[in-house]
């Protein structure tokens, strides 16, 4: 009886590869609507996904690049759980964080899914490390994460559920943390070479993660979640980012300010029209409520924005915007209102350059020329705006342009070790604090980046490091001609080269549909086994890159294009 299993799952015949004509509806980034035309990944709900076969090797093949270079620089794989007890993320301060998936087993005990893994491997070193002796060292894995995606977008890049590489630093002090995060940093920078991006790495905010230093590393594209400021010999995400602003012509002086009439005008759009002033000579006014302080107003240049996240750092505690009956009061009405007699600290964004400003006059339909910081209200100072486009370091102006993080790292220093009692002795035996470090891979970040980055208009085109197959064989013939045993020969010899191969052997697909497919998929190397093969002497062969066509000898063509496989990035 005929086998109706060949010895191989990677015949397209029997493979499941559920490719697409139209991309999803909802569909914006390039990489959802690539990743599911070209059957690698399914959506079962808003943020989860299930990656499919050739999506799944896709994956892989980044996460084994990860793992030898984590293992290169003696980083231990092991494994950890997913789902954790709550009481270990109370202690550390993290369970509030909204984004935590929180649940009761069924003895009503809390629980939590964990984004990360810092508590529990934080609460397996605590009872393991009792000596100096036993530091420094570092440990990873693989492991599903959770996380309470308010808005799941993109497909694969900000999803509830995905596959992390995290791993940790244990050291007996800055120096040494220091040091292991330096090995980290070449590692990563390698990975990210190795799987065939361009990157560039960043400086970032400690986030929920904590610490006191972070680095991103960003693949710039279109439908990247952040925003990076670059200019030369520096990148930082938008977040933490600080420049030289664009300098901005202020009226003349006045000995004290003045009131000036503007009715009906509240902002700073408006304002600067009527006055006949750019937007950078007016003062706004942004009032806020600081957990455990109260009232705060914060004052920056009319033509730059609040960033959330520096003012948050410069506050040094939560805050949310204050409501008017909070402010009205002590400061003055919305539309009016600025820091000249304000009953509440002022603070006062570092790009407000001394000089003339107008401001609000904290009563409807007035504002007041002239008013300068320091001379007319008190003022403590903190860099509290977002950079623009235009603003410069060290002379160069800064460009902004969108990037997907494909990777962190941050200096925790003491920031889990303490709340979870993780300590060693020295060599006097006093006690200390472990320093620690956290770095994280998303392998399904860095293939939907590798997909918008290097995607045309047919389709996907794989780095070669992590495309799912590297060879991708076309059969054109019906089995039982010479063009079919062709096919099934070179299928064979191009194994035995040391190629994976995803070989198109289905009959009910004609040509036109089996091309359109294999530049859908986007295999560095796509090979044409037909009637034109026999009759010249040659295979068809096309470079997925800018589909550039060659020919390769029949005799030894399976050599051959290993050999061309081998020069292809």
């Amino acid at each position: 009886m005929q086998d109706s299993f060949p010895d191989t799952v990677t015949r397209l015949s029997r493979y499941l590869l559920p490719t697409e004509k139209q991309a999803p509806a909802d569909a914006e980034a390039l990489s959802h609507k690539l990743m599911v035309r070209a059957g690698l990944v399914r959506q079962l709900g808003a943020g989860l996904w299930t990656f499919l076969p050739a999506g799944w090797r896709a994956h892989e093949n980044a996460a084994q690049i990860v793992r030898e270079e984590m293992d290169a620089i003696g980083c231990q794989e092991m494994l950890m759980p997913v789902i954790n007890p709550a009481d270990l993320w109370q202690r550390s301060g993290r369970y509030s964080i909204d984004e935590v998936f929180k649940l009761k087993d069924r003895k009503g005990a809390d629980m939590v899914l964990a984004l990360t893994a810092e508590e529990v491997i934080t609460f397996h070193v605590s009872s393991i490390v009792r000596s100096y002796r036993q530091l420094p060292f570092s440990a990873y894995h693989f492991q599903t994460k959770g996380r309470d995606e308010a808005r799941p977008r993109a497909g694969i890049l900000r999803t509830r559920e995905f596959i992390m590489k995290d791993a940790y630093t244990f050291d007996r002090d800055r120096a040494g943390l220091d040091e292991h995060y330096e090995h980290f940093r070449g590692a990563y920078d390698r990975i990210f070479d190795r799987c065939g991006l361009e990157w560039y790495r960043v400086e970032s905010d400690v986030g929920m993660m904590g610490g006191f230093g972070a680095h991103e590393y960003m693949a710039p594209c279109p439908a990247g979640e952040n925003d990076v400021a670059l200019a030369p010999g520096y990148a930082a995400n938008v977040e933490v980012a600080s420049g030289e602003p664009a300098p901005v012509e202020l009226p003349a002086p006045r000995s004290a300010p003045e009131e000036v009439p503007t009715p009906g005008l509240t902002t700073i759009a408006e304002v600067a029209g009527a006055l006949h002033l750019p937007e950078g000579a007016l003062l706004k006014s942004y009032p806020v409520m600081v957990e455990d302080r109260g009232l705060v107003l914060v004052v920056l240049r009319g033509d730059h924005q609040v960033n959330a996240i520096k003012l948050a750092n410069a506050l040094g505690a939560e805050f949310r915007a204050a409501r008017e009956d909070e402010f009205a009061q002590r400061i003055g009405p919305a539309g009016s209102m600025g820091p000249v007699g304000a009953d509440v600290p002022v603070l006062l964004d570092d790009a407000v350059a001394p000089g003339p400003y107008v401001v609000g006059a904290n009563r409807d339909g007035y504002h007041l020329q002239g008013v300068e910081p320091g001379r007319d209200f008190p003022f403590k100072r903190a860099d509290v705006r977002t950079v623009m486009a235009g603003d410069t370091v060290n002379g160069h102006p800064i460009r902004i342009e969108p990037a997907i993080e494909v990777g962190n790292i941050f200096k925790l220093g003491t920031r889990f070790s303490e709340p979870l009692g993780a300590t060693y002795l020295d060599e006097s035996g006093s006690e200390q604090l472990i320093w620690m470090g956290s770095y994280g891979i998303g392998p399904a970040r860095i293939c939907a980046a590798a997909v918008e980055q290097f995607a045309d208009e047919q389709g996907i085109s794989w780095p070669r490091s992590i495309s799912p197959y590297d060879v991708h064989l076309v059969g054109l013939g019906k089995p039982g001609t010479d063009e079919h045993a062709l096919a099934e020969r070179l299928y064979g010899e191009l194994r035995d080269a040391g190629l994976d191969v995803i070989y198109d052997d289905r009959e009910d697909l004609g040509p036109g549909g089996k091309f359109a497919d294999a530049e859908l998929l986007g295999c560095p190397l796509r090979l044409t086994a037909g009637k034109r093969s026999l009759a010249s002497g040659e295979l068809e062969a096309q470079v997925r890159r800018g589909q550039e066509s060659r020919t390769l000898p029949l005799e030894g063509a399976a050599d051959a294009a290993a050999e061309l496989w081998r020069t292809l990035a």
